[in-house]
């Protein structure tokens, strides 16, 4: 068994079907002994249906130096806005067909 201690992030679902949530971290050697320690200190005051453990050097993440490029829109998207459809003349049109 490895003694070197690992970071695991410890992601918690309190009911069946709900998004799972971060509420910490544990250090342990191995997965298994991070979700016992997970359970002892995360699912005894909390109802729990779920957990997971991710070793934290296995997590990768934006930076908020990266967050314009990543998320802000690369491109004018006005064409999916209902603004774009001429809803207005079809109503007209059907309005005066039924006359």
């Amino acid at each position: 068994m490895d003694t070197q201690l690992r970071t695991f992030e410890v992601f918690h679902q309190s009911k069946r079907g709900e998004p799972h949530v971060h509420v910490g971290a544990v250090h342990a050697p191995d997965a298994e002994l991070a979700l016992m320690l997970a359970r002892d200190q995360f699912a005894r005051r909390l109802d729990c249906t779920s957990l997971w453990v991710v070793p934290s050097d296995q997590i990768t993440a934006t930076t908020p130096a990266q967050a314009e490029a990543w998320f802000e829109p690369a491109t004018d998207k006005s064409y999916r806005e209902a603004a774009g459809f001429p809803m207005r003349d079809i109503i007209k049109k059907a309005e005066n067909w039924s006359k």
